[in-house]
Parts: C-alpha cells; structure tokens; sequence
C-alpha cells in the first residue's frame, strides 16, 4: 500500500509545473489534479477530513492502492483513496465519462488484433490508449470487464414509474461479418416518465429481418417493466410500425414532421416548387389545432390533384399521420412533433461511431454505444430542470 505525499492544494505545484515545463507538465498535473479530487471526494464520503473527529464520519481512511490509468496522455498512476468501515467509496472519477473512451479503444484495438486495421486505425489507438502494443488477451480481459457492466445496464429493471412517452429511432452502423461488411441495426428508445425526466430505456443491434428486430427489442422493453406508454414518436422506419400494432395496440402513434418534410420533397415534380409545397406543409403542420390543420391539408391535396397528382396522393396518406401530436396538452406539442430527442442523441452516436468507421463484429457496435448512452442517460438523470412540465397538466391525452 503506498502513501502520497500530502497536497491539500496543488494548485501551486500544477501552475509551476505548467510554467518551467509547458505541456510536458500536463500528465504530471492531471495526476496531480485526480489524487487531490479523490481524496476530496473520500471526505465527503466519509463525512470528515483527513484526522477529523466528527459525530457525522461514516468510516475511516485506509490509505491508498496505486492504480494505472490509459489516457490519451499516455499513462498515468495515481493513488486511488481506500475506505474501511460502513461506507460504500470508489471515486467517480475513475469511472465517469470513461466507459465510452474504453470502449473505443476496445473497439479499435479488436481490429489491430483481428488484423484488419490500417496505419489510421493504429494511429489513432495510439492517441486513446497511449500505445500502439496491445494483445488480444487484453483486449478480451478488458471487454470482459466493460461488458460485464454494460449488460446490466442494459436489462436493468425500468422502476414502478409510467413512461407515457416513448421516442423511438433507429441508425445504421458497418460491421464485418464472414469476411464482409454489412449493415447493423442500431435500436434505441427514450422515455419521457411521469416526472417528466428523459431515460435512455434501452439499446439494440441486430443484423436479423427488421420487423423481428423491432418486435423484440419492444417486447424486452415491456419485460424489463416498460408501462403507461400513452404516446410514441418516431419517424417511419422499416418493420416498426407493424411492431408498434403487436407490441402496443391501441397506442397513439406520431410520425417525425422532421422527417415527413424532408419525406415530402422526394414527391414534388419540378425544383421550383419545393420551396412553395414546404412552406404548406409547414402551416399545416404548425396550425393552432387539428381541425384548422386538416382543413389546411385538405386544400394543399385540392390544390395538387391535378398539377401534381403524386404529390396530393402522397400528402392526404402520410401527412395526417404527424398530425396525432395535436391529442397532447399543448405545453408537450413543441417537443413531441418530432423525434429531435433521439435524433441529438443519433448524433453524439455518430460523432464517436465514426472514429471506428468499421467494426469488428456486432458486439464492438453494441459495447461502445451502450458506453455513450449510459453516461448520456446519467446527465439527463442530473438535470436541472425536467424534460417536460408534467406538473402544468397531466400526461393524459385530449381529444381536442
């Protein structure tokens, strides 16, 4: 067991450090900077400093364990504060926004060791790991540990709490397989609960049909305790809604007007129209309430009958769709006309996923954006303020 050296304050040491070695500081200061922010947090843990004697102390410092983080600063060993007694301690820091780095790296570093990986992908191993030297035992120990993790996450119970709102999208993602890339399903729902505070409720990737795809990543949403589901939002996917008839009967279903509009233009014949037919559809869709906007579309179909009978065709079979959106209380309308909240959350995947461009197999997919959604899922859990103001009206829905 080692003992650091006493810093109540390393600020001063981090500003000389800075100033006589520049950046070759930097990984001496972030260690530094973690010793000092884990023993401030093993205080509060235990309610009391360092020798401290106080009434309200839960437990009691027992010294320190060296442990070596992989950073994209090369490696750094701090000294990880240790507890003893009835209080349950291991600092945030070492696990809050790190399961995603790790699983990056993971995901890249399974390339290196399956031997399809290029000078890019050992580069950039190299600048999240600290190192181009990796083995497949590694690789595999370290999975092992974040899968473990991940999977509890993802089957963990959903509580005794209604989601009378769920969001639904999907993405598509490359992976190998038999010696070919191929297209991988990425599933992921959202739920808006009875407090009005957004959950990630659950991840999928699936390389099967679709609708099966669909069918059974709702149904372990409901066998997980997904309940009081009122609402869904999602744009038209491919199997989902034959999924949603099965899995939820009954259920109100709006179509993204994010995506209707953007669906909208593929149908309209000259270039020159495109900026007129969206300018419509935007009044419709932004009426004051579902009869005005009914009585809006049903002049944009008379209008186009003739000029554009594909397009009239096209607006009076999927436009009234976007248009269940109106049943809800009007404080919830803005943020539940669209699936914008998965479509943020698509791009966070995104922005990451695509370090990767190619993943090894299925399960590289799944472990890395399962890593970015639990700690998407925790910030929501942090959030000021909720999501929707559940308190101005009950989540039921109106008929007007």
């Amino acid at each position: 067991m080692t003992h650091p050296q006493s810093q109540p304050n390393p600020l001063k040491e981090i500003v000389n450090l800075i100033s006589t070695q520049g950046t070759e500081g930097l990984t001496e200061s972030v260690r530094l900077l973690l010793n000092h922010a884990m023993e401030v947090e093993r205080a509060e843990a235990l309610r009391a400093d360092p020798y401290e004697r106080t009434a309200e102390r839960k437990g009691h410092a027992n010294g320190f364990k060296p442990k070596t983080l992989q950073t994209r600063l090369g490696e750094i060993t701090v000294a990880v504060p240790q507890v003893r007694g009835e209080v349950d301690f291991y600092p945030s820091a070492l696990e809050r926004g790190q399961r995603s780095e790790r699983a990056l790296t993971l995901s890249i570093a399974e390339m290196d060791v399956q031997g399809v990986s290029t000078r890019r992908v050992g580069a950039v191993l190299s600048q999240l790991a600290g190192t181009l030297e990796i083995s497949s035992m590694q690789v595999s120990r370290a999975a092992a540990q974040l899968d473990e993790h991940l999977e509890i996450w993802r089957n963990r119970p959903l509580g005794s709490l209604a989601h009378p709102y769920l969001i639904l999208d999907a993405r598509y993602e490359k992976v190998r397989r038999d010696g070919t890339v191929v297209d991988c399903a990425v599933l992921v729902a959202i739920g808006v609960d009875a407090s009005g505070t957004r959950t990630i409720l659950g991840v999928s990737t699936a390389l099967s049909e679709v609708h099966v795809h669909w069918s059974a990543f709702l149904d372990s949403l409901q066998e997980r305790g997904l309940h009081g589901v009122a609402f869904i939002v999602s744009d038209d996917h491919p199997g989902l809604r034959k999924a949603l008839v099965s899995r939820f009967p009954g259920v109100p279903w709006q179509r993204c007007q994010f995506h209707l509009q953007q669906n909208a233009t593929q149908h309209v014949p000259k270039l020159a129209l495109r900026e007129v037919v969206a300018g419509e559809l935007r009044e419709v869709l932004h009426a004051q309430n579902r009869p005005l906007a009914e009585a809006l579309l049903k002049a944009m179909v008379s209008k186009y009958a003739k000029s554009a009978p594909e397009l009239s065709a096209w607006l009076e079979l999927n436009v009234p769709e976007s248009l269940t959106v109106f049943c809800l209380p009007k404080e919830h309308r803005q943020r539940l006309r669209t699936s914008n909240a998965a479509e943020r959350v698509n791009q966070e995947l995104k922005r990451r996923t695509r370090v990767a461009r190619i993943f090894p197999n299925p399960p590289s997919l799944l472990r890395l954006v399962s890593a970015l959604l639990t700690e998407i899922d925790e910030d929501w859990a942090c959030a000021a303020a909720p999501y929707l103001p559940m308190n101005l009206r009950p989540p039921t829905l109106i008929t007007t």
